[in-house]
């Protein structure tokens, strides 16, 4: 009986186990070929590996792993590039981007396998995780190392999304709304006459309207297309002792789905 209800309580264990670890890797089933690094094996190799961020220089400027390598997944040189530091270090190359629910890790050991480059692993717990238990090996805003507090966690972050119905209530002479969505994902305006728009890499814009709507203390409106950028675009914002923002949930993609309903709109797959 003792041996039975042993066997019971390891398999339940093993069953919590696996469940947490889908939870927090989603995307794991999906690219099973794909070998994955842990964060207690990369601390252990930190020094002996080539770390390569995978993600939007801006996000890399905004926040990266200390002494990782910028070559973005969109990169269209990604596979020459990869293949080339892969030559010279004579070391084991690391992908990661945001963790989570972000699949560029996965995808970019792919690409890096397919040009020919086979010693390479994906640290898909991400750069929130990594920051977050190492600030002393993150850098922020070019500062190094990260300061203690610097890290906006999903508390801070979350706290300034509003759903589209409270995005939409808050506009009016007192606010700014502000699309900072890339050319490539702009389908159309979402509020005609009433925003501004700035992609990410036109930062003389974009510090110019948040300057002014500082002055004029307005209420920045921002969104992006999914609700991911605006993460990143946070840092920004604290920096410049801008207090009286919010952003939207889901960017545009989320406001179409709470306007038409999430079955009338086909929302790409985001990586």
């Amino acid at each position: 009986m003792k041996k039975a209800i042993a066997f019971v309580w390891l398999l339940s264990s093993m069953v919590m186990v696996a469940t947490a670890s889908a939870n927090e890797f989603p995307h794991r089933s999906k690219y099973k070929d794909v070998p994955v690094i842990e964060m207690s094996q990369l601390e252990a190799k930190f020094n002996n590996v080539a770390i390569v961020d995978v993600r939007s220089a801006y996000e890399f400027e905004t926040l990266h792993v200390k002494g990782a390598v910028n070559i973005p997944l969109s990169n269209r040189e990604f596979g020459a590039q990869v293949k080339s530091l892969s030559a010279k270090s004579g070391k084991q190359l690391v992908m990661y981007c945001n963790g989570g629910t972000c699949k560029k890790s996965y995808k970019a050991v792919e690409k890096a396998r397919a040009a020919g480059v086979n010693n390479v692993v994906a640290f898909d717990a991400g750069i929130y995780a990594w920051a977050s238990t190492h600030p002393k090996h993150s850098v922020l805003l070019g500062q190094y190392p990260m300061q203690a507090g610097a890290f906006i966690d999903n508390k801070r972050f979350k706290s300034r999304m509003l759903a589209a119905k409270e995005f939409e209530a808050n506009f009016g002479p007192r606010a700014q709304i502000l699309d900072i969505r890339d050319r490539a994902q702009r389908d159309t305006q979402l509020f005609p006459f009433q925003e501004k728009r700035a992609q990410l890499d036109e930062m003389d814009r974009i510090k110019e309207i948040v300057a002014q709507a500082k002055r004029s203390n307005k209420t920045l409106l921002v969104y992006d297309k999914v609700g991911k950028q605006v993460r990143w675009f946070q840092y920004f914002l604290e920096r410049e002792g801008v207090s009286n923002y919010y952003f939207m949930k889901g960017g545009s993609e989320g406001y179409y789905e709470a306007k038409l309903g999430k079955f009338l709109i086909k929302v790409p797959e985001q990586s």
